[in-house]
């Protein structure tokens, strides 16, 4: 996304507009690497500078449906390929048979949240989709949640790029600053939790192992 300019993304959007707008998110949702997040502030940034004039309700409405189309995209090459892509190539990237096996689990459990709230997140925002294919989530179940939460970041994104389009006028690149710090901090965060519940698991897992070994002594003796 990095290697994507400014220049690039400003030129796309008077060329294509709202079309640029749902174009970019929905590769960025389909697993591919783009500043789809990117193009929806600057969109609705521009929208309040009018340059070019554009309609912030359309620019939502663009982005929520290219958040929704790629993610199914995503969704679709995941559940039918995503598996043998994975164990294919998977060692590459350190990802292990057993790692699919915990990712089930995972998904099985809190699939539905991590889908809402992955839009949110960096990295998340990108393969969300796909590993909720890869691990069978049901469509529906997906499709509901997929469809709320792009919806709700189209919404709160658009508005923010629209109010800091008001406030700071020409510092566009200010403004993306900001919004990649939060999505990096919330990914950060999520990281964080899944460690200390996964550290919560294992010593309450050791404890149980102990008293279980302490038992059977105390029968022994």
């Amino acid at each position: 996304a990095a290697l994507i300019s400014l220049q690039i993304l400003q030129d796309a959007l008077r060329t294509w507009g709202y079309l640029a707008v749902m174009a970019f998110i929905m590769i960025e949702s389909s697993g591919i690497p783009f500043p789809g997040e990117t193009m929806l502030l600057l969109a609705s940034f521009s929208a309040a500078t009018l340059v070019p004039e554009l309609n912030i309700g359309l620019i939502i409405a663009f982005a929520a449906l290219g958040a929704i189309l790629g993610d199914n995209i995503g969704y679709y090459i995941g559940r039918t390929g995503g598996r043998s892509i994975i164990e294919r190539y998977g060692r590459y990237v350190f990802l292990k048979p057993q790692h699919l096996k915990r990712a089930e689990k995972f998904f099985e459990k809190h699939g539905n949240k991590t889908v809402f709230f992955g839009r949110f997140i960096a990295i998340l925002r990108t393969w969300s989709a796909f590993l909720a294919g890869v691990n069978h989530m049901h469509w529906r179940v997906f499709l509901l949640y997929n469809a709320a939460g792009g919806i709700l970041w189209a919404i709160i994104y658009g508005t923010l790029g629209f109010v800091a389009g008001r406030v700071f006028h020409d510092n566009f690149p200010l403004v993306e600053q900001i919004a990649r710090a939060t999505s990096w901090i919330g990914a950060a965060v999520i990281v964080i939790l899944v460690v200390c519940v996964f550290l919560v698991i294992r010593v309450r897992r050791l404890r149980r192992s102990q008293a279980v070994t302490h038992s059977d002594n105390r029968e022994n003796e």
